[in-house]
Order: C-alpha cells, then sequence, then structure tokens
C-alpha cells in the first residue's frame, strides 16, 4: 500500500471506527397531568455512557449525563447522578429502599440520568432499555421527575 493511498484510506476507516462508538437518537415525553411535554436527545460517548437533553415547549433545557448500569458499573462512576439529590436518589419512591450500593448489581438492563437547566433546577430519569445489549440506540422508556416532583413518562424509540 503506498502513503497515499493509506492516506486517502484513513478518513473513511476512522469515521466507521467512530461510527460503531457514538450514536445519537430521540425520544418524548408527557408529564401525568399532561401539562408539561418535553423532546429529548441522547447522544452516547460509548456503550453506556452519553448525555441526555430534555427541551421543554417554552424552550428550558435540561441537560446532563445518563448511564446504562451493567454488571461492571462501580458506584462511584455513578457519582455525577447524585449531583443535586440525596445520595442514592433516597426520597424518590421509585429507588427506595435500594441503598445507592445494591442498586449497581440489580439494576441491570436500565438508564439512569441526572439533568440540569441553567437556573440549576434538576430533573432525574430512570429508564428500561428494550434491548440493553443495543444501549440507548435499541430504544426504552421510563420517567423523569421534573423539579416540582411531577412525573413525566418518556419514551424512546428503536433507533
Amino acid at each position: 500500500m503506498t502513503k497515499g493511498m493509506f492516506a486517502r484510506l484513513l478518513p473513511p476507516l476512522l469515521l466507521l471506527a467512530a461510527a460503531g462508538c457514538a450514536s445519537t437518537g430521540s425520544g418524548y415525553g408527557v408529564s401525568r397531568s399532561g401539562r408539561e411535554e418535553a423532546s429529548f436527545r441522547w447522544d452516547s460517548r460509548n456503550d453506556v455512557t452519553g448525555t441526555l437533553t430534555a427541551t421543554m415547549p417554552g424552550g428550558r433545557i435540561y441537560t446532563g449525563p445518563y448511564f446504562q448500569v451493567t454488571s461492571e458499573t462501580r458506584v462511584e462512576n455513578l457519582a455525577p447522578l447524585w449531583y443535586g439529590w440525596r445520595p442514592g436518589w433516597r426520597g424518590w419512591r421509585y429507588w427506595e429502599p435500594v441503598p445507592a450500593e445494591g442498586f449497581v448489581t440489580e439494576y441491570t438492563g436500565r438508564v439512569v440520568a441526572n439533568l440540569a437547566a441553567s437556573d440549576g433546577d434538576r430533573m432525574r430519569c430512570r429508564f428500561h432499555l428494550m434491548h440493553p445489549a443495543e444501549g440507548m440506540a435499541g430504544g426504552g422508556e421510563g420517567e423523569c421527575q421534573m423539579p416540582d416532583g411531577e412525573a413525566m413518562h418518556a419514551t424512546f424509540p428503536n433507533a
């Protein structure tokens, strides 16, 4: 292979390699009361982590990390989930009575996220994946808790 041929093949090969690692998708949410709606966008960094953004109709944006919990997940890797909340998300009925330490081994195939608005308001989310091996691209559904405590059902179609 000549140097020029290698130079021409390298960019497409790098693009293919990157495509296998990162992906993007969208979803939607509606609060139980029907008063709030959100459009979601996720951007993965790898198979199990990325950024989730929720955009409300008035333009308010919440964004933050998401994590797919697997058997390899370590509690310290989930530290960004607790920012602005009590450790282990205690006080949110869905998680109790599971302590943060038990959460890691008991909830494989789950995705959790901690989103923040520019003013510091927080939204926390949990999803169950339809096809866990595909990550968020495999689709899923779950709920987010709004800053006022109201729950929002969220769906992510299979990409």
